[in-house]
């Protein structure tokens, strides 16, 4: 792709014991006359750390080093004022996490990539599941990725399947396990990746995911290796538990339409799957809590029936009384267990799913979660389920953490009905409540935590740790836990010899795999206990976990890689860092085309003829539209992601027969996540029907057409042009004004980037001054603005972004979380701009906008 061959790319992952040690390699080769820029790009799961990655080129190594982030961010604050360093890592999809490097090299130079990262595979429904995203963007000459799997107690299924396989490449997925050894290998020719016969374009676009389960003779798996030890715990063939869930649902405004039809679908789904031993009930919240019972009761078929109908008629209003709904499903929950309503030995389950934030009754955050933790006094788990991303995922994952559970994001996608049945899945058959695993004290430290709430069928407790006498070699374990029909309790011997005699049949195993799993698992529990820390708890957790990501070389929230580049061609070293669940997307999303460079000098800024208007709204960058609400002295902003080539109604008036429409661009190469595209208007059209009157601008020309008779400009003329019911004004390359009919005008301020970036291209953005000289039957994406819009802005709390906090806002009748951030106005200095503070709606103006923002697209320009 533009002279840049990928000759290969190999994707080597060994998996000994559900450890995962993960290398990828790629080489590329500039093709080119002149210097290129190279990148190489790989979306990795979020659940796993990096460990290592380097460059060569042309025979020199360029490596990564690991630092505290503080450190590193220190040393390079100077590098970053000056815009020398670029971040490598950021969140890109529900799974995944996007490294990205991109480095020049001189025509005819090779670079090889290398990026190692490690994950502990998890079982879930019974399996071990490792996922690679491969999406490679050209053919590649040799592409591998080879899986060599060990598992001591030896492998019972092993399979492999990739999203984008078809008929003629799953023939080229090669799969062979036996006893304790399992091989993948998936190597497809030239032709084979290719899309149809002749194409260029690679069909290798998707997820390849191995899945596998080991032999279970025993419940539990001991292993001893170099002074450490792991210990695997998964029982089989134990009588299910009854259950007792109560589902805790909020039903504000801010929940209706698309939200609240899948949460009822998917539990519609989950009703058809509740056991008839089991108990539950239902909670809604919107302004006042709701309960569909007073207490538990038994799922009986009637009851089911009835509940059924409960379901379908649920619908939305209201704002969110979060603590009411949360606590009054918890009480309930007390109550049936002190009343012996519900059997004594049976699994208790409080899910909630909110989609916003507490805004009625206590909407302290702090002061909800001690209110729960006292009421909850670790009886049972909470687990928390964050609808889309107007949520404060921190406090709903601190809450479901202090009691025993756990946070989940629902993706507003298509599938959530998929994503919420899904996870009510997982936690559907609980086995055993209270397990306890205990080690000789005197024998063992460092052991990560050891007693959990539940086990669930088709999971795995995982403990490691370390012996105190690393020459030790013998370890005896007591499991304990609450069955559905009595106590518990396993016993397992095991010494190092026997692991090793189990070890002997493979090669390939890395030696000190068991500290490294240990290393893993210590610092994912640190950084888990401490969100919901505080004071000196949290600092020396935080110690604890730097000094493990450090020593271990793990890429954490704790710590950064630096890469180093070489010194030519402008190439700008990079800091990798983990991105955090909870920090929002769409604010990243916010600021990426402003930081897009203008390469024409600064002059000095162009002043309007026109009084300063008090009154305007716009749209610029990638889409960020800006409202002003001169009432409240205050501005409303919002994006649109939408796909390049959709063209939207921006301005619609009847009355004047004033129409504007945009059409959208993207970045030269596409981002690889739809979802956080970046794209910008490429084309405006402004059209008065009733003066038969065209106006087309792009970045690179100027036209107007005027009944049969068309004028082109470009950006390098200097015009003022004036004709019956237009006044158009062009100042060379900065910016259009015009003026149509009714007196309404518009600026279009061009931006420029460099010619050779490798990702962005110019584009415009639109300015409505004087919008009171069109009529009241104004509409479109902008033009609804016109009219005065009041809104409130209630409980302004943190938010994910220590600068920007977040609020609710009371707008239309709906209850919206917004994010307090700054949008640019280039109208005045079209270089720099001047930020404007405003209130950032998520999720396309959801709930701000009449409609959605689908309904704005339209079929052409004019």
């Amino acid at each position: 792709v533009d002279g840049i061959e990928i000759c290969s790319m190999k994707i080597d992952s060994k998996i000994t014991s559900r450890f995962a040690h993960n290398v990828i390699t790629s080489q590329a080769v500039n093709r080119g006359n002149v210097h290129k820029e190279v990148f190489f790009d790989v979306e990795l799961p979020k659940t796993a750390f990096i460990t290592n990655f380097s460059m060569t080129i042309d025979g020199v190594t360029y490596p990564g080093t690991i630092k505290e982030k503080e450190v590193a961010k220190k040393q390079y604050e100077k590098a970053v004022s000056r815009g020398e360093t670029a971040g490598l890592v950021k969140a890109a999809g529900r799974k995944t996490e996007k490294f990205t490097v991109s480095v020049n090299i001189e025509a005819a130079s090779k670079v090889t990539f290398e990026l190692t990262y490690e994950e502990l595979l998890k079982r879930q429904f019974g399996r071990y599941e490792m996922f690679i995203k491969v999406k490679p963007k050209q053919l590649v000459k040799d592409f591998e990725i080879e899986v060599n799997i060990f598992e001591p107690q030896g492998i019972t299924e092993l399979e492999a399947e990739g999203t984008f396989i078809t008929n003629e490449l799953q023939n080229t997925i090669k799969k062979t396990f036996s006893e304790k050894k399992g091989h993948i290998s998936f190597k497809p020719t030239l032709d084979q990746q290719r899309t149809c016969a002749n194409c260029s374009q690679s069909a290798l676009d998707g997820d390849f995911t191995v899945r596998y389960d080991v032999k279970r003779t025993t419940p539990d798996n001991l292993q001893i290796v170099n002074g450490y030890f792991v210990h695997f715990f998964a029982p089989t063939n134990l009588p299910n538990l009854n259950k007792n869930v109560i589902f805790v649902i909020d039903i504000s405004g801010s929940m209706s339409g698309r939200a609240i039809g899948q949460t009822r679908e998917a539990l519609l789904k989950i009703l058809d799957d509740i056991k008839e031993d089991d108990f539950f009930n239902f909670v809604l919240f919107g302004s006042e809590v709701h309960t569909w019972k007073e207490t538990l009761i038994k799922a009986t078929p009637e009851n089911l029936d009835e509940a059924r109908k409960f379901v379908q008629g649920i619908d939305t209003s209201g704002l969110t009384n979060l603590h009411g709904g949360i606590m009054r499903g918890i009480d309930m929950l007390n109550a049936a267990h002190e009343g012996n309503l519900v059997p004594k030995r049976s699994a208790s389950i409080v899910i909630m799913l909110t989609d916003g934030q507490p805004n009625v009754g206590i909407s302290n955050t702090q002061e909800i979660q001690a209110h729960v933790k006292k009421a909850i006094e670790g009886k049972y788990p909470l687990y928390n389920l964050g609808f889309g991303y107007g949520i404060d995922y921190n406090f709903l994952e601190k809450m479901a953490l202090e009691n025993k559970g756990l946070a989940r994001r629902i993706y507003p996608d298509s599938d959530a009905a998929l994503q919420l049945q899904g996870f009510y899945d997982e936690v559907s058959n609980p086995m055993l409540t209270d397990v306890e695993l205990n080690y000789p004290e005197n024998e063992i430290s460092d052991l990560t935590r050891n007693s959990f709430k539940h086990f669930y069928d088709g999971s795995e407790i995982v403990v490691a740790g370390r012996l105190i006498d690393s020459n030790q070699n013998h370890l005896t374990v007591d499991v304990r836990g609450e069955g559905a029909n009595d106590a518990l309790s396993y016993t397992t011997q095991q010494d190092a010899e026997e692991t090793a005699k189990a070890f002997q049949e493979q090669e390939y195993i890395f030696g000190e795999y068991i500290e490294r799993l240990w290393a893993y698992l210590t610092i994912e529990q640190l950084l888990e206990k401490r969100i919901a820390a505080t004071g000196e708890e949290k600092e020396n957790l935080t110690a604890e976990a730097l000094d493990l990501s450090l020593k271990y070389k793990f890429v954490t929230p704790l710590t950064s890689m630096v890469v180093t580049k070489p010194e030519d061609y402008d190439n700008k070293d990079g800091i990798a860092d983990k991105p955090i669940e909870g920090i929002d997307i769409f604010t990243t999303v916010l600021y990426l085309s402003i930081q897009v460079p203008l390469m024409f000098p600064y002059r000095k800024a162009f002043i309007w003829t026109q009084s300063q208007p008090t009154w305007y709204t716009s749209v610029d960058g990638d889409p960020h539209f800006i409202i002003s609400v001169p009432e409240k002295e205050d501005a409303i902003c919002f994006n649109i992601n939408e796909n390049p080539g959709a063209v939207l109604n921006l301005i619609t008036d009847p009355v004047t027969g004033i129409i504007v429409n945009g059409e959208l661009i993207g970045d030269k190469r596409a981002n690889s996540d739809a979802k956080i595209q970046n794209t910008y208007f490429g084309k405006l059209g402004i059209a008065n029907k009733h003066l038969d009157l065209k106006l087309t601008v792009t970045p690179e020309k100027i036209t107007i057409q005027n009944s049969n008779e068309k004028t082109g400009f470009t950006w390098l003329d200097s015009v003022t042009l004036q004709q019956e019911g237009l006044t158009l004004i062009i100042n060379r390359k900065r910016n259009v004004v015009l003026t149509m009919g009714s007196g309404a005008s518009f600026v279009i301020v061009l931006h420029q980037v460099w010619k050779k970036h490798p990702l962005h291209q110019d584009f415009l953005g639109l300015y409505t001054l004087e919008s009171d000289k069109l009529s009241e039957q104004t509409h479109g994406l902008l033009g609804q603005f016109f009219h005065p819009i009041d809104f409130t802005i209630l409980e302004i709390h943190p938010g994910s972004d220590p600068k920007k906090p977040d609020a609710t806002m009371i707008v239309k009748n709906n209850e919206l979380t917004v994010t307090r951030g700054w949008q640019r106005d280039y109208r005045i200095d079209p270089k720099h701009g001047v930020d404007i503070p405003c209130w950032f709606v998520h999720n396309n103006g959801a709930g701000l906008i009449d409609g959605i923002h689908t309904d704005y697209i339209v079929s052409s320009l004019f």
